[in-house]
């Protein structure tokens, strides 16, 4: 192998290494917090471990327990479980909307032949560059109207009408499939909802992972449209009940919040590398590589 190549990796390696250290780094104090007791927590100079009086390494494993037991209040009326089941149904109910939704859409742009179908898809990805804030007004009244306020539906039902960004990905993934297929399933006899059921949705699961993924990630962790519709403690999502548990009375136990803050952070972590292979499968065939 010649030297420049070597060189060239080395650096490059480091490169990475260096810049994994500058983005781990949150999370790893994010975690030395939640085991610390209150005085540790603001300490200077900072220690990266829990220590005992004595010295030694004490975690405070109790403070997560804490931590959940407090989140929804101290009257204890509302409980962390309540906020989990919140957030799971938001993030279960928008993942299969948004992939039934936005395969089915991204099918009638990457497989179906009709006219102004490039001038629609063109449309459809110019609305990528209308921010949320723009929308908020419109879509308060018309969820008020809806009577919807106060609860999670504005959180979810949205999904069901499809997104610019999946369905570009899914057209995208769309056409790499090759039309031979869906030829020779035209003579067969099959319908275009038989075509797309029973030879697209099965050669898609890459794509379809990767929506699901972005979605529940999404989902997770969006706090602006839960604070702007919800309105009862029941209904937080884990999103605005952290930040709802923050400005709770008194001063803020960074060593709690930092518990509560992992509890959150840990389950989309491990379910992105449960899902990286086909994530990254899926990211390699929908065009967006370079």
């Amino acid at each position: 192998m010649p030297v420049k190549t070597t060189l060239g990796r080395g650096v490059a390696y480091a490169l990475l290494l260096a810049l994994s250290v500058v983005f781990v780094f949150p999370l790893v104090w994010m975690v030395s917090t939640s085991l610390k007791p209150i005085e540790q927590t603001m300490a200077m100079p900072p220690t990266w471990v829990p220590r005992g009086a004595d010295g030694s390494l004490q975690p405070r494993w109790e403070n997560y327990r804490a931590a959940l037991a407090t989140m929804g209040g101290k009257d204890g009326r509302v409980t962390f479980w309540t906020f989990l089941g919140n957030t799971l149904l938001v993030c279960g109910l928008g993942v299969v909307g948004a992939v039934l939704s936005n395969a089915v859409i991204a099918y009638g742009l990457a497989k179906i032949r009709w006219r102004g179908r490039e001038a629609l898809f063109a449309v459809t990805l110019a609305t990528m560059m209308v921010p949320f804030p723009v929308l908020m007004v419109p879509l308060y009244e018309v969820f008020k109207s809806l009577g919807w306020i106060g609860t999670l539906k504005p959180l979810w039902v949205p999904s069901f009408f499809g997104g610019a960004f999946n369905i570009f990905l899914m057209r995208q993934f769309f056409r790499t499939i090759p039309e031979e297929l869906s030829e020779a399933a035209r003579i067969d006899g099959c319908s275009e909802w038989q075509i797309f059921w029973r030879i697209i949705l099965p050669l898609s699961k890459p794509v379809l992972a990767v929506v699901a993924l972005f979605h529940f990630l999404w989902a997770w962790n969006d706090f602006l449209g839960p604070l702007l519709f919800l309105t009862r403690t029941e209904t937080f999502t884990l999103a605005l009940a952290l930040q709802n548990y923050q400005s709770q009375a008194g001063g803020v136990q960074w060593n709690h919040l930092m518990a509560a803050s992992t509890v959150m952070v840990v389950p989309v972590i491990v379910l992105f590398f449960l899902t990286q292979k086909t994530f990254i499968k899926g990211i390699a065939t929908t065009g967006l590589k370079g």
